[in-house]
């Protein structure tokens, strides 16, 4: 078995880029890629900080990260259970990648650049959901903007609804909660964290 740990022998293996692969890449958000962004419901995060690598998802109704200009995103930050990954990981570094998903598009937008934590009582008014305000919002100056074709989310059968399966296939949130609650001794009752959970 032989462990791949050069560029020459990586591109040995794969070859050149494809060259539309190469001119899909730009340095802005354009028109087509800022209609797929505002209609996605959901995109994953990554960072990178002093404690490693994060990935974490971010959701609301389409039209919940708002395209500023060509150069700048802005993404609301929600209360969840205050972790703060990925917030820990921008202090840090503020480096972040991201990508776009819409239902039922196999095609994806990729982004990268600088993000920076702000909070503002108006901007983040602007955000509110059901009259609740962001906790604070994710400003994004776009380096990389790519558009991704439809490989990945076709050969995974993600939108398709014969591969989806029953939720009841795998172990509950109440059931995956109770294994460390077990760890450490803490009393918790899995059945009433799923009957809360929704």
């Amino acid at each position: 078995m032989e462990t791949i740990k050069t560029l020459d022998a990586l591109e040995e293996i794969y070859g050149q880029p494809v060259e539309r692969s190469l001119w899909k890449e730009i340095d802005h958000i354009n028109p087509h890629y800022r209609a797929f962004i505002e209609k996605s419901p959901f995109l994953i995060l990554a960072t990178y900080g002093e404690n490693g690598l994060d990935c974490s998802p971010r959701g609301d109704p389409a039209g919940f990260v708002r395209v500023v200009n060509e150069r700048c995103i802005q993404i609301p930050d929600r209360r969840g259970n205050n972790r703060l990954d990925s917030l820990r990981n921008i202090i840090h570094n503020p480096q972040v990648g991201l990508i776009f998903l819409v239902p039922n598009v196999g095609e994806t937008i990729r982004v990268s650049g600088r993000a920076e934590i702000l909070v503002d009582n108006d901007l983040c008014d602007s955000f509110s959901i059901q009259g609740k305000a962001a906790s604070s919002v994710l400003s994004i100056s776009v380096e990389k903007a790519y558009f991704q074709c439809q490989k990945a989310i076709a050969r995974s059968g993600l939108w398709d609804p014969s591969q989806h399966i029953d939720r009841g296939e795998l172990p509950s949130a109440g059931d995956m909660a109770k294994v460390f609650a077990d760890m450490k001794n803490i009393e918790f009752d899995a059945q009433e964290y799923d009957k809360q959970y929704p």
